[in-house]
């Protein structure tokens, strides 16, 4: 049986996540630009989703659709493909592969149809399947997030326990080549329950890796009130990027409270400052129009995101009321002209990049 994955652009670390699982159940993923024979394999978020709706109705073969807006909108991706991966799919989707290959129905936990589904009834260990094939793929170090921002899928996908990969594997992957990245909600909450920091463990992973490290940076982050001197010390010693990427999400802090952030303006303002101070750009994420946004609160924001310009840039994102966050089903307010005047303003002087206007370009 050949079993096909369909190339989306925003999937390439599940990509390489899950074609490593295969491979070690004996199933080889073969990337493909359209749907092929037998079955054809996609990972899907909620932007994307649409544009390969119709194709997956129309393919032949069998389909099988995982990803974020697959786990998030199950029965309704299940009336269009064959199989539904929801959630965590390195022990799912080969044990399903196995289930069409033998003729069986597929009814697995985990996977659902048009007419069946039943849950998963175990989360992933990292250290039970390789963090990537071939392909090189950056390494995930955690999964899950404490945290329940109302904008955000990740809790929703991985549950609020964090599960870290251990540090000798992740050494072991590391060590492979010549930068070592990884995926992660907050690097510096690595080895710790997401709330309460462990830079000892920190420190152990870093000062084992053999390799230019880049830590805090794309495609992971850090939350601001997790840098301090200690944090940004191991930064400076042991790893190779001059910037730190982390969540403000607002200027506001009566925003930030009914998002659940767990965390206040003037922490992200102050993580600006000691990044500053420690001589690493801070990048910082914002995101404007949320539903309940007031002009007052969207004028905080500006204020901020002007404050953190004078010493690093802005990463700024129009408000997404994704599936299965708190905040789905409602939707982005307008942004002021003058919100939107200072943001052209901030990007033409090269201290903005984002999409405040059209929020699914990051996407694709």
């Amino acid at each position: 049986m050949q079993v096909n994955w369909r190339r989306v652009a925003a999937a390439h670390n599940s990509f390489a996540v899950l074609s490593a699982a295969c491979e070690r159940a004996g199933w080889s993923l073969r990337p493909v630009s359209s749907p092929g024979r037998d079955v054809t394999c996609y990972s899907l978020n909620s932007i994307n989703e649409s544009r390969y709706r119709d194709e997956i109705t129309e393919a032949e073969g069998i389909t099988v659709v995982g990803g974020p807006h697959a786990s998030a909108c199950y029965r309704e991706v299940a009336e269009y493909a064959d199989y539904v991966i929801v959630g965590e799919g390195e022990y799912t989707l080969p044990r399903l592969l196995d289930e069409i290959s033998a003729g069986n129905t597929g009814h697995i936990p985990g996977v659902a149809t048009r007419d069946w589904f039943e849950p998963a009834r175990t989360c992933v260990r990292l250290d039970a399947y390789p963090a990537f094939a071939e392909m090189k793929g950056y390494i995930e170090i955690t999964r899950g997030c404490p945290f329940a921002c109302g904008y955000c899928q990740t809790p929703q996908l991985f549950g609020r326990c964090m599960r870290h990969r251990s540090i000798d594997a992740v050494i072991r992957y590391a060590n492979r080549h010549t930068q070592a990245r990884f995926v992660t909600p907050n690097a510096f909450a690595y080895g710790s329950d997401g709330i309460h920091p462990r830079f000892d463990k920190v420190k152990k992973l870093l000062m084992h890796i053999d390799r230019e490290i880049f830590f805090g940076t794309f495609p992971s982050e850090v939350r601001p009130e997790f840098i301090c001197d200690e944090s940004l010390a191991l930064v400076t010693d042991y790893c190779a990027n001059t910037k730190l990427h982390f969540g403000a999400q607002s200027g506001s802090d009566a925003v930030l409270s009914r998002l659940h952030r767990g965390h206040t303006v003037a922490d992200a303002i102050e993580a600006a400052e000691r990044c500053h101070d420690a001589g690493i750009m801070p990048v910082v994420d914002f995101i404007v129009g949320f539903p309940f946004e007031t002009d007052e609160d969207q004028e905080q924001t500006v204020d901020a995101m002007k404050t953190i310009a004078r010493t690093g840039t802005v990463h700024l994102h129009r408000f997404i009321p994704l599936p299965g966050t708190p905040l789905a089903g409602t939707h982005a307010r307008s942004l002021m002209a003058a919100t939107e005047k200072t943001c052209g303003a901030l990007a033409l002087g090269g201290k903005l990049t984002g999409s405040w206007n059209d929020p699914s370009v990051r996407f694709f």
